[in-house]
């Protein structure tokens, strides 16, 4: 009997131990992930390159999906708990409120990006997170139009510019979000009126992309037009004569530089609510926020960057520091259905 008791003592205590040392095992689900999966509006060779330095300084491997912003904060919902998806990059503020709007976001709190950030450029609740801006200005003929010094966003309803503006569907995010801006500042009443005033002076019919507004003032079917920064930039250096040859025939000019200043946008990223690999996504957005990396977006893409501490290089440099609208980006999200009804009302279509 007492050779019994030792023996089931002796086993109580090696299953002890043995269960103590799986314990201290990590199981395959705790293990530290190495990967990261983006889901991308952006199309550029800059990101592939910056992606690559993340997966060679951090060993995080960047795995990416494209497609334009609706049909991958679509695919996002319908693909739900079981989305692989860890981080969203998209254009303008307006697609990016409209996925934190779907609930497909999450808050994150992060020094790194407060400190790379400016408020006004990411979401108040921190679900989104700005990496580069574009500005919205005008672009006119050099040879036809004469511009005021100082030129707004509402000039381009006065009378006098009739028959002179050129400008692209009203079923474009920048557009959209340009007025949703301005329904910001000014209130829909006021924003309304200036999209009827637009309309009374169009040179045609809006139609086209930004390249093609600039083209048009080249050919001379208007003479002045609003255009993002980073299309002229890229018109300048392209490999198409045509379009180096149409953008030579035009100046730019930084509207409301003595109110509120010119109206600006962004690209950014999401970390997403269901996010697999949540660390590695926001490893991914410091990385993109952070000096290295915005220097590339300016330097090689004509982006400027959101970073205080990093200037603008090339094109953007030449073409001198500018002030900027501060209003905080998310009114952009919020005011964009009345924009989309005041096109609509008022025949900008």
């Amino acid at each position: 009997m007492f050779k019994l008791s030792l023996i089931f003592l002796l086993s109580l205590i090696l299953f002890s131990c043995n269960s103590k040392k799986e314990e201290t095992n990590p199981k395959p689900t705790e293990q530290v992930s190495k990967e990261v999966n983006v889901y991308t509006h952006r199309h550029y060779e800059t990101d592939k390159e910056l992606f690559a330095k993340f997966e060679q300084e951090t060993g995080i491997k960047v795995n990416v999906i494209k497609a334009d912003a609706n049909e991958l904060i679509a695919r996002i919902e319908q693909e739900g708990a079981n989305s692989p998806a860890d981080l969203l990059l998209t254009v303008d503020a307006g697609n990016l409120w409209a996925a934190k709007n779907k609930g497909v976001s999450s808050a994150v709190e992060s020094e790194i990006l407060n400190k790379n950030i400016p408020a006004h450029l990411r979401d108040p609740e921190n679900h989104w997170f700005g990496l580069t801006k574009r500005a919205r200005i005008m672009v006119y003929s050099k040879d036809r139009f004469k511009p005021k010094k100082i030129m707004n966003y509402s000039d381009l309803a006065d009378p006098i510019y009739k028959g002179k503006v050129l400008v692209r569907p009203s079923d474009n995010i920048y557009n959209q979000s340009l007025l949703a801006s301005i329904v910001s500042h000014e209130g829909s009443e006021k924003a309304g009126q200036w999209v009827k005033g637009v309309v009374n002076n169009l040179a045609r019919k809006p139609s086209g992309n930004d390249r093609d507004q600039i083209k048009a003032i080249a050919l001379g079917e208007g003479d002045i037009s609003i255009v993002n920064t980073y299309y002229i930039a890229k018109m300048i250096t392209s490999d198409d004569e045509l379009e180096r040859e149409a953008v030579s025939k035009i100046s730019i000019l930084f509207p409301n530089q003595d109110n509120r200043g010119a109206h600006i946008n962004i690209s950014g990223g999401i970390v997403l609510k269901t996010a697999p690999n949540r660390e590695n996504a926001i490893k991914l957005l410091e990385f993109l926020s952070a000096k290295e990396a915005q220097e590339l977006f300016a330097d090689a893409n004509f982006e400027y960057p959101v970073n205080p501490e990093v200037q603008p290089k090339g094109l953007l440099l030449e073409w001198g520091p500018f002030k900027e609208d501060t209003l905080n980006l998310s009114e952009l999200g919020k005011n964009n259905l009345e924009a989309v009804k005041l096109f609509d009302i008022n025949g900008w279509n």
